[in-house]
């Protein structure tokens, strides 16, 4: 499915709120161990996922555990905060920056996540931070391991660089995080514990079907916090939904639309989506840290092959919300 019928065809995600089937599929994982020394074969292991699945799971990361832990410890306090603090942190809308609650409607299923989150851009924080003494230290250990994250991102970003015929700092340059026009964003996630009454109801999600904009998602999930499924193209008709197992270790990531324009739809932007615990399965609070690697307002888009026209990234991003909430609710 390229993004051109995705973007003309958008009956296709309203089709996506259905529960399809769960198939036996899995997401390939792959290890980073001696990354530089193993660049070629790490790329090509990239390369094969990202244009199959558009997803793919990283290990041995470089990323240290402790720090990634220490992240969800985090969170967890920030989202433990009472209301009227959150609150003080309202969403800014245009820029992604601060906290909602139960607002983000998919037009795959018309209805709120069951989620709160809060976005962390760099260059559009002023007033958002929650205050030193309700948090010390929060602000400091979240821009550093968004600094963690984006290095990450921008070394594979650089592997995909190698295939497309850019050069290697190619995307860093894309996401520069000391420009004013940065809008890669960290986003804290706490979905709700599930209430019985809410098992099976038809409708209910804790994100439903969606693709991502921005060029690469890296996502840290929990131990036992299962629930992200994913939908490759090629399935997406059928419904046939792979399911992505989280681990305390492991970086889930996928290709988001932007990269698959820059890509001139080689690599894939993918649905995915989080379900509602089944029976007999956790159904307490679930956390989930995802960086979006979105390239810089002012960046203009321009795939080698030419199959779209150049677009900066602002308009881009500005095309692909109103396209994607045509005629809907937002």
């Amino acid at each position: 499915m390229t993004e051109q019928y995705r973007m003309q065809e958008l009956d296709l995600e309203s089709r996506m709120g259905g529960p399809g089937v769960e198939t036996a599929r899995s997401v390939p994982r792959i290890d980073l161990t001696d990354r530089e020394a193993r660049r070629a074969e790490i790329t090509d292991q990239l390369w094969c996922a990202a244009t199959e699945i558009g997803f793919f799971q990283l290990v041995n990361h470089s990323i240290p555990q402790p720090l990634v832990d220490a992240a969800f410890a985090r969170a967890a306090q920030f989202f433990a905060l009472p209301e009227p603090a959150k609150s003080a942190l309202p969403l800014d809308k245009p820029n992604n920056a601060g906290w909602e609650y139960s607002s983000q409607v998919r037009p795959s299923v018309g209805t709120p996540d069951q989620k709160e989150s809060y976005q962390i851009t760099r260059p559009h924080m002023a007033g958002l931070w929650p205050a030193e003494q309700e948090l010390p230290g929060f602000r400091d250990f979240m821009l550093e391991f968004e600094r963690h994250c984006w290095e990450l991102a921008m070394w594979v970003l650089s592997c995909f660089a190698d295939r497309l015929g850019f050069d290697r700092e190619f995307f860093a340059r894309a996401h520069d995080p000391g420009s004013a026009e940065y809008q890669s964003t960290l986003r804290l996630i706490h979905y709700y514990a599930l209430p019985d009454e809410l098992r099976g109801r038809p409708g209910t999600w804790r994100a439903g079907a969606h693709t991502d904009f921005d060029c690469l998602t890296l996502l840290f999930q929990r131990d036992g916090q299962a629930g992200l499924q994913v939908c490759p193209g090629r399935e997406a008709d059928a419904q046939e939904w792979t399911p992505v197992v989280p681990a305390d270790d492991v970086i889930t990531c996928n290709i988001g639309d932007m990269l698959m324009r820059w890509s001139d739809d080689a690599l894939l932007s993918t649905f995915h989506r989080v379900r509602v615990p089944g029976a007999g399965e956790y159904a307490g609070s679930r956390y989930s840290i995802p960086f979006f690697a979105q390239a810089d307002r002012d960046v203009v888009i321009a795939p080698p092959r030419g199959t779209y026209p150049p677009i900066t990234a602002a308009e881009y991003l500005r095309q692909r919300v109103a396209a994607n909430y045509a005629g809907r609710t937002a």
